[in-house]
């Protein structure tokens, strides 16, 4: 059976690029009916951030990427669920202590004592020559007699991999191909750390062997440190799994996407009112393509099109303006009821409505959003957008404005206008479409000549959201308020 896994690190918010890795192994392990498995690794404690971890369980809920095993959060608290726990790395700390005495004792692994200070100085020893730092086997081919008096004596170690010396190592990748390397131009890693904590190398070979994972997708970073997991899985005379590297998400400039260019964290475009379903289809698409042209997907398109072999080598470009050009169409495509609900968080931080306003006149939010909801990229453009409706004073937006008011039949179609909305007792889209049509009838004003002044004398501007809805949320008094304004400041 196809198993995968997903296995952050709690550094923080989950990073664009972790989604992407995250719905891959997802939509993976959905089309081949396997299991995924969210597996948190924080083997490095001085990196580890309070509240993380369930951060990124509720990135991924909110996404709508669900694993089958791993941590969840229930009632408010992280559980584990599955059969190959724990799945939180730092509570597996006897499981590693197991395997790595095994390295120990088959001659794949041997104690360094090598102080800081040592590592720095040859660190810089090297960087003067040129060369990429490299430890020098040291502690290589200490006795155990010698380490015995070492660990007596109470020193400092680590723990590092005993790399075959010039030896050749290949593995297959389903992205990259066939890839060789010679352990020459490998390094001595390490795998226990002096506190007593696996690296990430070590954890993760230990991890997916034990988890039974057959594929191991992640990114592209991860390539260069391949050959020594796959020399790991040798040493404890494991199968090893497929490899499946991802191309990296490229900023504008074609660098890998990272924060000093804008948002990069999922909690960003959720803030700003993305929707997940449209964060999920434009990620999708950075790295991989179905074989239509497709470009509106669904969940269930993408589990039932996603396929590894139309994974590309090459980088993906992260294009803002693709991204809001998707998410547009989701909000539109979206309910009203939905949208509404989504946006009153917005529309509440603004001041433009009140919780008194949403228990009173939900129905008039509705429509203002309604009215809106086409014209906005994310959801946090909302009170932007909506503005219109609460402003006191109209200020044209263009000189054009100014010239349309000029027309001979504004003040016959404003004084019209004024009249009805006066005598009307519901004001909703049709019945202001029905007085539109009666001052057209009564007035012989028509088209252009009717409409855009209407629209400017209400909002100031030429173009906008629907005429008809506009009226209606707008309502008599603001309306008569409005047209007063544009009388006594632009008609005379």
């Amino acid at each position: 059976m196809v198993k995968v896994r997903f296995a952050p690190s709690p550094t923080g918010y989950l990073h664009i690029g972790g989604l992407r890795t995250a719905l891959y192994n997802y939509l993976f392990a959905k089309k081949n009916n396997g299991k995924m498995i969210l597996r948190i690794e924080d083997t490095d404690r001085n990196r580890f951030v309070e509240g993380a971890v369930e951060g990124l369980i509720h990135s991924l809920n909110w996404a709508e990427i669900f694993h089958d095993e791993g941590a969840f959060i229930e009632k408010g608290k992280i559980v584990q669920k599955g059969e190959k726990g724990p799945y939180i790395q730092s509570q597996r700390l006897p499981i590693y202590q197991e395997y790595i005495q095994k390295l120990l004792d088959n001659g794949w692994a041997y104690y360094c004592f090598c102080s800081k200070e040592r590592l720095d100085h040859l660190r810089e020893e090297q960087k003067k020559r040129g060369e990429n730092f490299k430890y020098d086997g040291h502690c290589r081919n200490l006795t155990k007699e010698q380490v015995q008096k070492k660990l007596d004596a109470g020193e400092e170690y680590v723990i590092r991999l005993k790399l075959p010396e010039n030896r050749m190592v290949a593995f297959d990748d389903m992205v990259r191909g066939h890839i060789e390397v010679n352990t020459q131009d490998l390094d001595d890693q390490v795998l226990i750390k002096s506190d007593g904590f696996p690296t990430y190398h070590f954890a993760v070979v230990v991890d997916d062997h034990l988890m039974e994972i057959t594929h191991i997708i992640r990114g592209e970073e991860w390539l260069p440190s391949t050959p020594k997991h796959v020399l790991l899985y040798e040493a404890f005379g494991w199968e090893t799994p497929n490899f499946v590297h991802l191309p990296n998400i490229l900023n504008q400039d074609h660098k890998k996407l990272s924060k000093r260019q804008g948002d990069v964290a999922v909690e960003d475009f959720k803030k700003k009112g993305y929707l997940p379903e449209a964060l999920v289809n434009f990620i999708a698409l950075l790295g991989w393509s179905p074989k239509t042209d497709q470009e509106i997907l669904s969940m269930k398109e993408l589990m039932d099109s996603f396929d590894l072999e139309r994974v590309n080598k090459s980088g993906a470009v992260f294009d803002m303006n693709k991204l809001n050009w998707m998410n547009a169409h989701y909000i539109r495509e979206a309910s009203v009821e939905r949208i509404t609900k989504l946006a009153i968080p917005y529309l509440l931080e603004s001041g433009y409505i009140s919780q008194k306003d949403i228990d009173n006149r939900y129905e008039w939010i509705e429509m203002m959003v309604e009215s809106v909801k086409d014209k906005i990229q994310y959801l946090s453009q909302i009170p932007e957008q909506a503005k219109l409706f609460f402003k006191n004073e109209i200020s044209l937006e263009t000189e054009e404005c100014k010239e349309i008011l000029k027309g001979e039949q504004v003040p016959i179609l404003l004084e019209a206008f004024r009249k009805k909305i006066k005598e009307i007792k519901t004001l909703d889209p049709n019945s202001a479409k029905k007085v539109v049509k009666e001052i057209q009838k009564e007035q012989g004003i028509k088209g252009k000549n009717l409409y855009m002044p209407i629209r400017i004398m209400l909002t100031g501007q030429m173009h906008g959201p629907d005429i008809m809805k506009i009226i209606a949320v707008l309502g008599k008094e603001r309306i008569l308020e409005r047209l007063h304004y544009i009388e006594t400041h632009y008609l005379i």
